[in-house]
């Protein structure tokens, strides 16, 4: 509901109403504006004022938008790892799943350079697979800054192993751009094939499981990331040991 570029624009006043609303949340949804105003020593105009920076006409929509806003994360329902796990390898068994990760094993040992390149829980997991990508033999870097200075001679014959869930965050698709502009070639891993991080890859490996938001957070499962990172490293071992 508060959006960061909402928050953004929130001034002193507004941003000790955001405060006292985030914290109290369940009895915000019954006050009156005045007994909103006295609890927070502002004034109504400046709830008002503050209503209508997130898109409601007043407070009485503000109020109805903040209890629908309570209520799906009341009803956020997660269920047990092993269904997302049995989701992932029920869908995996299906296409050509292997033959992507064969592909880009075949690709990544013939490389000079790999890069793994993510932001937030994907950051995380890039910084996993360069490091276990480096422990069977493939030295491997990470890239979790989406300002990283990127040289283009230092990216001849290399490839980009960039993670993302959405496939559609800025900073990643920058990233992502730039490097192909400098001609790595991108290889990504994310929930779909139809987004455009995939569409501008070189090879794309797309695991399918169900998105799952709690509030304003992505907490899809990551299960399935590790298994195509393990699983891709151990095929370029063997194909490093057959060359």
């Amino acid at each position: 509901m508060f959006t960061n570029e909402a928050i953004s624009a929130f001034n002193e006043l507004e941003i000790l109403l955001y405060n006292y609303i985030t914290k109290n949340s369940d009895k915000v949804i019954y006050m009156r504006i005045r007994e909103l105003a006295d609890a927070t020593h502002v004034s109504t105009s400046t709830i008002l004022r503050f209503c209508r920076k997130l898109n409601c006409e007043g407070f009485s929509e503000f109020k109805v938008k903040l209890k629908l806003h309570l209520d799906r994360k009341e009803k956020a329902n997660l269920k047990s790892t092993k269904h997302y796990l049995s989701e992932f390898v029920e869908r995996t068994m299906k296409g050509n799943f292997e033959a992507y990760i064969q592909e880009t094993a075949e690709l990544v040992a013939k490389s000079s350079k790999v890069i793994f390149v993510g932001t937030g829980s994907s950051g995380i997991l890039a910084e996993f697979g360069a490091r276990y990508f480096s422990s069977l033999g493939k030295f491997s870097s990470f890239i979790k800054d989406p300002f990283y200075p990127i040289n283009s001679r230092e990216l001849k014959d290399s490839i980009s192993i960039i993670l993302s869930v959405s496939g559609e965050t800025d900073f990643t698709l920058n990233l992502a751009s730039l490097l192909k502009g400098e001609g790595s070639k991108i290889i990504s891993i994310t929930n779909s094939k139809n987004c455009t991080l995939a569409r501008m890859s070189d090879i794309n490996i797309a695991y399918y499981v169900t998105e799952v938001f709690l509030g304003e957070a992505n907490i899809t499962t990551q299960i399935p990331v590790v298994y195509i990172l393990e699983e891709t490293a151990h095929s370029i071992r063997k194909n490093m040991m057959q060359s």
